[in-house]
């Protein structure tokens, strides 16, 4: 899928068969799940290179094998991290980041990296708004 596909054929921003509307809703679908309380974490996590998973459990102290479990899933399902299950007893399994994976991790260095070079505006624009809540 290209830009101009998403744009609409003629690239004037109508979209008759839905794919933009379509690419918007995974899109959203994605950002709810690297969104999570522990998604960017496995991802930082798995920066490295790979790990196994009780290994990338140990570095996410707090987080329950059940809760790992549906997060590597979710970020697997969306290409951001693979999986290779290794035919031994008991199976070992490895988890690595994708180019995807990696491309997202560069992307929310990038967001830290401006927060941090605008921290002090963020900060003066919260103590003039007054508290939220």
């Amino acid at each position: 899928m290209t830009e101009r596909d998403v744009a609409g054929p003629a690239g004037d921003g109508t979209d008759p068969t839905g794919v933009r509307a379509a690419a918007e809703a995974t899109a959203r679908e994605v950002f709810a799940v690297i969104g999570t309380k522990w998604a960017l974490d496995a991802v930082n996590a798995l920066a490295p290179g790979t790990l196994r998973f009780a290994e990338l459990r140990r570095e996410l102290p707090g987080i329950s094998h059940k809760v790992l479990t549906q997060t590597l899933r979710a970020l697997e399902r969306d290409g951001i991290v693979t999986r290779t299950v290794h035919p031994t007893v008991p199976p070992r399994v490895d988890y690595r980041l994708t180019a995807a994976g990696r491309g997202l991790r560069d992307v929310v260095n990038g967001m830290c990296d401006w927060s941090r070079r605008h921290l002090a505006e963020i900060l003066a624009a919260r103590t003039r708004s007054g508290p939220t809540g």
